[in-house]
């Protein structure tokens, strides 16, 4: 059988597995570059992580990193790349938070390697994961006021006299 069918047909295994779990409008989900994308309200996501790693064998949490679309309502988001080392299978889950509200559940307590990729993605996005064992800034210093992956962090810093943006083509 062809690779792409297997795919096809585990991706739809996921689908159908997590349509019994949420309903049928509980989620949506494409295919982006060859991967199946699923998103899930964040009240949901806690639950649905736990689910693919106990029912579904998405045993390896390969990344998980913030998001930010200015102008949206939800503007932050997170996403999870899991890979099933059984099956030999990738998926992302996504979910979206406001700005006022950007806080999600750990997912320490499903896989220990979040606790750095959310450290992370709090020190970047701000996204705050509640029940977190030590949350904090794991590269900037701890009082930075800003979170420089969100886009409507400056380039440059806005306080600098000694540059001259002739020399740069501005």
């Amino acid at each position: 059988m062809p690779a792409f069918t297997i795919k096809a047909e585990r991706d739809q295994l996921v689908t159908d597995r997590l349509t019994e779990l949420l309903g049928a409008g509980g989620f949506t989900h494409e295919r982006l570059y060859d991967t199946m994308c699923y998103v899930v309200p964040k009240e949901k996501i806690h639950e649905v992580l736990a689910f693919l790693r106990d029912q579904l064998d998405f045993n390896f949490l390969t990344s998980l990193c913030g998001m930010h679309f200015p102008g949206l309502e939800l503007e932050l988001g997170a996403v999870y790349f899991l890979h099933s080392m059984r099956n030999g299978h990738r998926i992302r889950v996504k979910t979206h938070v406001s700005l006022q509200e950007a806080k999600l559940p750990t997912a320490t307590d499903l896989w220990p390697t979040a606790n750095w990729m959310e450290r992370e993605t709090w020190d970047f996005f701000g996204i705050h994961f509640t029940g977190h064992p030590n949350l904090k800034r794991i590269l900037n210093m701890e009082d930075f006021p800003a979170f420089p992956m969100r886009k409507d962090y400056p380039l440059e810093d806005p306080t600098r006299e000694d540059k001259d943006n002739t020399y740069f083509g501005r």
